[in-house]
C-alpha cells in the first residue's frame, strides 16, 4: 500500500489572522442567535398576555355597548323636553276649563 503524502502547509500570518477573526465573528453570532431565541420566547409570552388582555377588553366593550343600546332604546320611548312643555300647557289649559 502506498501512502500519500499529505502536505500540511503552514498558514501564513494573514491566513491565521483571518481564521481568528472568523472564529470571533462565529462566537459573536452564536451569542446573537441565543439572544434572538430568548427574545422570541419573551415576545411569545407577552403576546399571549396581550391576547388575554385584548379579549377581556373586547368583552367589556361589548357589555358597555349592549348597555348603551338599552339606554338609547329607553330614551327613545321617553317624551322630549319640547313635547313635555306642550303637554304641560295642554294640561294647564284643560284644568282651567274644568274650574
Amino acid at each position: 500500500m502506498i501512502k500519500k503524502k499529505i502536505n500540511k502547509k503552514q498558514p501564513s500570518p494573514s491566513e491565521r489572522h483571518f481564521g481568528v477573526v472568523l472564529e470571533d465573528i462565529d462566537s459573536k453570532l452564536d451569542l446573537v442567535v441565543g439572544g434572538v431565541g430568548i427574545l422570541d420566547k419573551k415576545i411569545d409570552r407577552h403576546y399571549g398576555e396581550f391576547q388575554e388582555f385584548r379579549n377581556e377588553v373586547d368583552y367589556k366593550f361589548e357589555a358597555v355597548f349592549d348597555e348603551l343600546h338599552l339606554i338609547r332604546n329607553e330614551l327613545k320611548e321617553k317624551v322630549g323636553r319640547d313635547e313635555f312643555l306642550a303637554l304641560e300647557k295642554r294640561v294647564i289649559a284643560l284644568e282651567r276649563k274644568k274650574i
